[in-house]
């Protein structure tokens, strides 16, 4: 992908720039792809502050406060203690994230068949990775390992008490589930497992093998990476 080159500050006002260099008409004549970081931003905030444009400001909070992804997991009242955002930015932002998140998540149109735990990370990195605090899944698989659906089992600090086997393949025998996998978050970012990461895994490996429902992996999400226990050799067939 082209680096897409960024517009100097000008600090005056938007609309007496160069019609070919505000970002709402760049966007109307070459389309989204074409902006910058900061022009698609600017475009969001709408409006400046004093002696900053919108794209000044723009480049402004990229600078100091990261880029999209360390900008949209900032809540709104984050957002808000940003100089230079006020309430109406700060609501506009947060939307904006989160439907980029939810339209992340988004099921495909077909039935997702899980062949590698890539295909995971790529659906459920948007949905937690961001989160600031651990939220443990269970996947629930077909015997063609299609999709079934996914299930919140547990939301908070990740031990085993919180994490029961009883919780985990309930949903399983209900709808019929032919195999699992086990997917968390870390919101440090990390996807090195913990030890408790360890014990609750392979205690539910045994519980599996019990119910004859077995485990085909432990997914933990980071920022941009994850950890697959499956790869690893830490599961084995």
């Amino acid at each position: 992908m082209n680096k897409i080159e960024e517009p100097a500050f000008y600090h005056s006002r938007i609309k007496d720039w160069p019609e070919g260099e505000r970002p709402r008409e760049k966007l109307m004549q070459l389309g989204p792809e074409k902006l910058s970081n900061s022009e698609l931003i600017a475009i969001l905030l709408r409006t400046g502050r004093r002696q900053q444009t919108a794209l000044d400001l723009a480049k402004t909070i990229i600078k100091h406060h990261g880029d999209f992804r360390k900008l949209s997991t900032m809540n709104y009242q984050e957002l808000f203690r940003i100089k230079g955002i006020g309430p109406a930015k700060a609501v506009t932002l947060s939307a904006a994230f989160e439907i980029a998140r939810r339209t992340a998540s988004l099921p495909l149109p077909d039935k997702l068949k899980i062949t590698e735990p890539e295909i995971i990370f790529k659906k459920y990195e948007p949905v937690l990775a961001h989160l600031k605090k651990e939220v443990f899944m269970v996947l629930l698989l077909n015997s063609a390992n299609v999709l079934i659906k996914d299930v919140t089992i547990s939301e908070g600090i990740l031990n085993s008490s919180l994490v029961h086997p009883r919780e985990v393949f309930q949903s399983a025998v209900l709808e019929s589930a032919a195999c699992v996998i086990l997917l968390h978050n870390h919101p440090s970012g990390e996807t090195m497992p913990s030890q408790e990461d360890k014990e609750i895994t392979y205690r539910l490996i045994e519980a599996g093998k019990m119910m004859d429902i077995p485990i085909l992996d432990h997914i933990i999400i980071g920022h941009q990476k994850y950890f697959s226990f499956k790869e690893e050799g830490l599961i084995t067939d």
